[in-house]
């Protein structure tokens, strides 16, 4: 792999980090969040306030993300607006369920993470917005296959994450008709051994699934003997109804 530039690298880590919440954020807050100088920061945030990708409150201070970033294309408008409204019932979500939360939008034939709510305990754990996950291998991915009339799953071979993995496609095919039937979708070990995921489709205001939300955990909290429980799913369902809701308005 080829050398980087580190203020490009830098500037997209404060882009993430300022996506990554509802807040507007201040230079110190930045700073903590990147382990970067004060100084350093000033110097990049003033390069992206001068393009647009970042905005600057007059009153506070404090930056967001700006308008010509999320006028890129309206594709990401409709992102925003998405993880926008999901935040505080992902939020929630992870709450009531004691397990992360996820929220993704399909993007170039994969799940763009676009919101993610850490497990509330004290265990280590990575931020994953902004990274893309399989969609034939994860909850998310099957509800956003299983209700998009134009979307198609990676061409055969699919490729096995672990031995869990649904690799035929005539057997996906299967498994997305039953997420459509039933209205949500299950990942059994099939991203990552001793995990398993739920999602459910979020609706906006015309009825077209936008995106998906769920959580992810152990197999041995969400499942037994190869069974969901069952409440699990009447969290994420009761999570994606709330959301499509509030679209609606």
């Amino acid at each position: 792999m080829g050398e980087t530039i580190q203020s490009v690298e830098r500037a997209a880590a404060i882009l993430r980090l300022l996506a990554s919440g509802p807040r507007q954020l201040g230079v110190a807050e930045l700073a903590r969040g990147l382990g970067l100088p004060k100084g350093t920061l000033h110097g990049i945030l003033r390069t992206l306030v001068h393009v647009g990708f970042v905005e600057q409150d007059p009153a506070t201070g404090k930056y967001r993300l700006g308008a010509t970033l999320l006028h890129l294309g309206s594709s990401y408008l409709d992102v925003n607006e998405l993880r926008t409204r999901s935040i505080n019932w992902a939020d929630a979500l992870a709450g009531r369920s004691r397990e992360s939360a996820w929220i993704g939008t399909l993007h170039e034939g994969h799940v763009l993470v676009i919101h993610h709510v850490f497990r509330p305990d004290d265990s280590m754990q990575t931020l994953q917005v902004g990274t893309y996950l399989p969609t034939h291998a994860s909850a998310l991915g099957k509800v956003l296959l299983a209700h998009d009339p134009y979307a198609e799953p990676a061409a055969p071979p699919l490729r096995p994450h672990t031995k869990h993995t649904v690799i035929d496609p005539g057997a996906l095919e299967e498994e997305l008709e039953r997420v459509r039937t039933r209205g949500w979708a299950a990942e059994m070990e099939e991203l990552v051994d001793g995990e398993v995921a739920i999602a459910a489709p979020i609706k906006d205001r015309r009825g077209v699934v936008v995106g998906a939300i769920g959580i992810r955990g152990a197999v041995e909290r969400l499942a037994t003997d190869g069974a969901l429980h069952m409440e699990y799913v009447s969290y994420v369902r009761d999570a994606a109804r709330a959301i499509t809701r509030d679209l609606a308005r």
